[in-house]
């Protein structure tokens, strides 16, 4: 039997879990790119908050991004915090109702039951293939990686907790357990 090409399988895979949200998301009256935005900020760490690392991360327009975190907000599941060092930053941060909403849209028994078909080892080995086409379609694209920050060239574990080399920063466990639009890979 033929092996379909790597694109394909990745597009069909993308395909089936879309279509598996957009289902979700019609049950809660939302929309595909809401369901987004409130996955993208409940996995984001402090320096990936912001409207502008939302739209660099989903590639949408700045006008589709704001319209949507507009309608998010009203509906009370997201919070927007001016940073207290530079006025002109925005943060973004995930309300309890959106935190809730999340957890209802996710597609985790959907997940949970293909993970169950696989084995272990090969469940590792397609982890480190799909991060590694992940890192070269990024490279191609030139996007930002958005990689777990306690993967970064720039992470330090220091004897009192976790450093970032680029911002000279201390970081919180959290921030080191979550994406970073700063990430570089090593």
């Amino acid at each position: 039997m033929e092996k379909a090409p790597v694109f394909d399988v990745v597009e069909r895979m993308t395909a089936l879990i879309r279509s598996e949200e957009r289902k979700k998301c019609t049950e809660f009256g939302l929309q595909l790119v809401h369901l987004q935005v409130l996955d993208y900020l409940s996995r984001c760490n402090k320096y990936s908050d912001t409207p502008a690392a939302l739209t660099n991360y989903l590639g949408m327009t700045r006008g589709t991004v704001s319209q949507t975190l507009l309608l998010l907000e009203k509906k009370g599941f997201i919070k927007k915090t001016t940073d207290s060092i530079d006025r002109r930053v925005v943060h973004l941060s995930l309300l309890l109702e959106g935190n809730a909403m999340l957890e209802k849209a996710r597609l985790s028994e959907l997940y949970g039951q293909a993970f169950e078909l696989l084995d272990k080892d090969e469940l590792s080995r397609f982890d480190d293939v799909l991060i590694t086409l992940l890192s070269a379609l990024q490279k191609s694209n030139k996007s930002h990686t958005f990689g777990l920050c306690k993967t970064c060239q720039y992470f330090t574990s220091i004897t009192n907790g976790q450093f970032c080399g680029l911002t000279k920063e201390p970081l919180t466990e959290e921030d080191s357990q979550k994406i970073c639009q700063e990430h570089t890979v090593k």
